[in-house]
């Protein structure tokens, strides 16, 4: 029998063994994610530390779920310290695990009632409570625990879920969630039919009495001509000085069509530029000095005021070290200033 240990992200004092098979023991490594069942029906994303060949003693080793990575997204100098994170501030390793991984990575189960295929249901026999979810359930497939939340306006909603299972009218499952959403922005195109010198002219036609409408529109083609990309709604609605209600009545008379595109939230190519940082003299002094006592010792104090300087003689030692093939680790005082900063690095 083939076993690993995994970290679960709950606030609990040791790790879990749960048994594989052959075939998944060879194949998951330390530090991959994997889907595993912990208590009654939940299901979380637990961290493997360890694979072996021993079977816990306390309890019986349920098996996995599934493997969610196919290569490690963090490494064993990573769990280490996680672990000595653990130690030093006395807190439990699944605490610093949920922590120190972005939620996005953190899969949990969440329940889902469905209703059960039934010939009949004599509806008199249901409380207020029970036949508005079993209404609900009529419309749509399923329903999460925080929809009957709402249905029924009540802080606790267990009560007659537990009674709709004892009268065998749903049933229960649970579903990986996935936290994080995509960024989509909005954009607009011509409709189809508009398109070429004819199109035009009956587009023309049509707005004649809008004139602000056929004002956007002009706009819409002024921006397609300079831009050669996509127009967003926020782009034409700033460029025409218009509210989202003409964009939305030119929508409604199907002239332009809308579309979404995936945006990284984290993009700073726009930033990107080819000037080349210069530093002055007094700058280039204290460069020097830094590498020199680097020569010998492994921290080095660069004192100034604010706007003084400091951050192009940083990006002159971060280009250093990247050409040597090194990593940087830029440390801030305060997150309120990660966006500023982040925006002036990727200048260069």
């Amino acid at each position: 029998m083939y076993f690993i240990e995994v970290i679960i992200p709950l606030a609990l004092p040791k790790t879990f063994t749960y048994l594989v098979s052959k075939t998944e023991f060879e194949y998951v490594t330390n530090g991959m994610r994997v889907a595993v069942p912990f208590g009654k029906t939940k299901i979380y994303t637990g961290l493997v530390i360890n694979k072996h060949e021993n079977p816990p003693l306390l309890y019986e080793a349920k098996e996995i779920h599934q493997i969610l990575d196919t290569i490690p997204i963090v490494n064993q100098l990573q769990i280490d310290h996680w672990f000595w994170l653990s130690e030093y501030y006395m807190c439990t390793i699944g605490e610093v695990f949920r922590t120190a991984l972005p939620s996005a990575l953190l899969l949990e189960s969440e329940t889902i009632i469905s209703v059960k295929n039934q010939m009949f249901l004599d509806e008199s026999t249901l409380s207020d409570d029970e036949y508005l979810i079993y209404e609900a359930l009529q419309n749509q497939s399923s329903l999460k625990i925080d929809d009957c939340l709402k249905i029924v306006n009540k802080k606790n909603v267990f009560p007659i879920i537990q009674k709709l299972l004892l009268k065998n009218i749903v049933s229960l499952n649970e579903e990986m969630i996935e936290n994080y959403k995509p960024k989509l922005i909005r954009y607009v195109r011509l409709d189809q039919k508009y398109s070429g010198n004819e199109g035009l002219g009956l587009l023309l036609e049509v707005l004649k009495n809008a004139t602000k409408q056929k004002e956007v529109v002009m706009n819409y083609f002024q921006l397609q001509a300079q831009e050669k990309k996509p127009i967003s709604v926020k782009q034409l609605t700033e460029k025409s000085k218009v509210t989202t209600a003409t964009i939305k009545s030119l929508l409604d008379k199907a002239i332009f069509e809308e579309y979404y595109l995936q945006e990284d939230r984290v993009n700073f190519d726009k930033n990107k530029t080819n000037n080349k940082l210069i530093l002055s003299a007094a700058q280039n002094e204290a460069l020097q000095a830094i590498t020199a006592s680097f020569d010998n010792k492994n921290v080095v104090l660069l004192q100034g005021v604010t706007a003084s300087g400091k951050t192009e003689i940083y990006i002159k030692l971060i280009e250093k070290y990247i050409a040597n093939n090194q990593q940087i680790l830029y440390l801030l005082p305060e997150i309120a200033l990660t966006t500023q900063l982040v925006a002036r690095l990727t200048k260069h």
